[in-house]
C-alpha cells in the first residue's frame, strides 16, 4: 500500500556509489514482502565493476492508470547506463496491467481516452554485460522486458505470465542491441514471446517455451522507413504451444536495409496458426497495403528440422516483396501436419527464392 519508490532509489544510490573490497554491492528486495513502486530509473555508471539487484520478494506497480498521472507512462522499472548488472533472486515483478489492457486502443479503438502507450515492466537502456535470470514477470501493462542499445546481455530461466489476449505484452523485446543470449525460459503473453527489432546483431535464443503468444519474431522491421540492419540471429530447440505464429520474420514495405543470416532450427509447433511465416508486406491492417518499390532485403534465412501441427492451412507462408524479393531461403527437414484433419495444410510462397529438401507441405520456393 505504501509507495516504496524513494526507498528503492536510496538503496540503489548507496550500492551504486560503493566499492566493497570483497564482493559486489547488492540491492536486496527481501522475500516475504510486497513493495509498491512507481516508475523509477536506476542510473549508472556505478563505481563497482558488478552490481547485484536481487529480487526475492514481490514488486508491484500502481494498480490502475490514474496511479501514473504526471509520471512517465512508457516505463516502470528501468536501468540506464549500468555496467556489469546482475538481476536475479527468484522474486516476482507484477505490473498489474489489467486496467491498462481494458483501455487499450488496440482492443477499444472507440473508447474515449484509450491508450496506445502503456508501461514496460523492466527496461534496460545502454547497459553493458548484463544478466537477467530467475525472475517471474506477471501482467505487465505492455512489454515485460525491453533491451535498448545494450551490449552483452544474458537472459536465463525467465518466466513471463500474461493472458494470450492481453494487448502488446511482448515477453522480451530487443532493439538496437548486440550479443544477446536468451535460454531456458517460459513465456506466455499476448504478443511476441520474443521480438527482435531494428539494428540488432548476434542473438542466440534456445530452449524457450512460447505460448500463448505470437511466436518468436524478427521484426517488425522498418516501420518508420528507416534503414534496417539485423543479422546473425539463431533460434533453436524451442517449442510453441497454441501460438498465432511460430518462426516469423515481418517487415514494413517502407523500410530499407537488410535482415540476413537468420536461422530457425529444431523447433516443435503444437496447434500453431502459422508455424513458418515471412511477411514483407506487414502493416497495421493486414491485406490493405499497396505494393511499394521499397523494402527490407531478407536473405540467407534457414528453416530446418521443424515439425508439429498447424491449425490453419498456412503451415508455410513466405509472402515476400515483388520489388525486394527474399533470397537464399533454405527449407530443410520440415514436417507440419494438420491439427484438424479436415483443414489441410499447404505451403504458399510469393517472390521467395532458395532451395528446399524434405519439406511437407511443399514444394514452394522458386529455385535459383
Amino acid at each position: 500500500m505504501t509507495d516504496d519508490s524513494q526507498a528503492f532509489l536510496n538503496a540503489w544510490k548507496d550500492a551504486c556509489s560503493s566499492t566493497p573490497v570483497h564482493k559486489s554491492p547488492q540491492v536486496i528486495i527481501p522475500a516475504g514482502s510486497t513493495f509498491l513502486v512507481k516508475p523509477v530509473q536506476f542510473n549508472g555508471p556505478c563505481k563497482s565493476q558488478h552490481i547485484h539487484f536481487i529480487v526475492s520478494g514481490t514488486v508491484v506497480a500502481p494498480g490502475s492508470p490514474p496511479g501514473w498521472n504526471g509520471l512517465d507512462t512508457s516505463q516502470w522499472l528501468s536501468f540506464n547506463g549500468v555496467y556489469g548488472l546482475i538481476v536475479n533472486g527468484g522474486g516476482v515483478i507484477d505490473g498489474q496491467g489489467k486496467k491498462w489492457w481494458d483501455q487499450s486502443c488496440r482492443d477499444h479503438p472507440n473508447m474515449e481516452g484509450c491508450t496506445d502507450l502503456a508501461p514496460t515492466a523492466m527496461k534496460f537502456m545502454f547497459c553493458i554485460n548484463t544478466t537477467l535470470s530467475n525472475i517471474h514477470f506477471v501482467s505487465s501493462p505492455q512489454a515485460h522486458v525491453q533491451l535498448f542499445v545494450c551490449n552483452g546481455f544474458n537472459i536465463n530461466n525467465l518466466t513471463v505470465q500474461s493472458p494470450g489476449d492481453s494487448p502488446n505484452t511482448d515477453g522480451v523485446h530487443i532493439h538496437a542491441s548486440k550479443h544477446v543470449v536468451i535460454t531456458h525460459s517460459k513465456i506466455s503473453c499476448g504478443d511476441d514471446c520474443i521480438s527482435i527489432g531494428d539494428f540488432t546483431n548476434d542473438v542466440e535464443i534456445n530452449n524457450v517455451q512460447c505460448g500463448p503468444g505470437h511466436g518468436i519474431s524478427v521484426g517488425s522491421l522498418g516501420k518508420s522507413g528507416n534503414f534496417v540492419q539485423v543479422e546473425n540471429i539463431h533460434i533453436s530447440n524451442s517449442t510453441f504451444y497454441g501460438t498465432t505464429n511460430g518462426a516469423r520474420i515481418k517487415t514494413w514495405q517502407t523500410g530499407r536495409g537488410y535482415a540476413r543470416n537468420i536461422t530457425f532450427e529444431n523447433l516443435q509447433v503444437f496447434s500453431v496458426d502459422n508455424p513458418i511465416i515471412i511477411d514483407q508486406n506487414y502493416c497495421s491492417y493486414p491485406g490493405t497495403c499497396k505494393e511499394q518499390g521499397t523494402g527490407v532485403q531478407i536473405s540467407d534465412v534457414v528453416f530446418q528440422r521443424i515439425n508439429g501441427t498447424a491449425t490453419t492451412e498456412a503451415a508455410i507462408s513466405l509472402n515476400c516483396s515483388k520489388a525486394v524479393p527474399c533470397l537464399g531461403i533454405k527449407l530443410d527437414s520440415i514436417d507440419i501436419t494438420p491439427q484438424i484433419p479436415s483443414v489441410p495444410v499447404a505451403a504458399c510462397c510469393s517472390n521467395a527464392h532458395g532451395e528446399e529438401t524434405s519439406v511437407e507441405p511443399g514444394p514452394c520456393l522458386k529455385q535459383d
